[in-house]
């Protein structure tokens, strides 16, 4: 297992009328983690696209449980439980500075050929870096 946490400031713009973040925004947040969990290994998302490797989102699934406010300092968990395939599934935990839970959410990518389009494997280097968080 392999696990990244980020924290980020709530900005006034990413709240709603009630003053909490608005529901859309989050997929944002996720979209950070995962960029520097990536970035934690050594890697960034322009290395894999210049490989001619995508990673577009093909499901996501977020499970509310407190609204995060204006100003709120998040930390933003990102964990990788298996080793990617084709498919790769990003699980979060956002939480706030008191330490109580904010949301889950599961987030799955398929590494795909820039130019087919089509579903490829991971870049072995990627693989390589994280072979010592998934050893038996």
């Amino acid at each position: 297992m392999f696990s990244c946490d980020v924290q980020v400031r709530i900005r006034y713009g990413e709240t709603d009328q009630m003053g909490y973040v608005y529901y859309g925004r989050y997929a944002e947040f996720f979209e950070i983690g995962r960029t520097e969990l990536i970035r934690n290994l050594g890697f960034a998302y322009r290395d894999l696209e210049a490989k001619g490797i995508l990673l577009p989102v093909v499901h996501m699934s977020v499970k509310y449980i407190r609204p995060a406010g204006y100003d709120d300092l998040i930390t933003i968990r990102t964990t990788l439980r298996k080793m990617p395939t084709a498919r790769i599934t990003f699980f979060y935990e956002l939480f706030n500075e008191a330490g109580d839970l904010l949301n889950e959410a599961e987030c799955h990518l398929v590494f795909t050929d820039i130019k087919t389009r089509r579903p490829s494997r991971p870049p072995s280097d990627l693989i390589k870096a994280l072979e010592p968080y998934f050893a038996s």
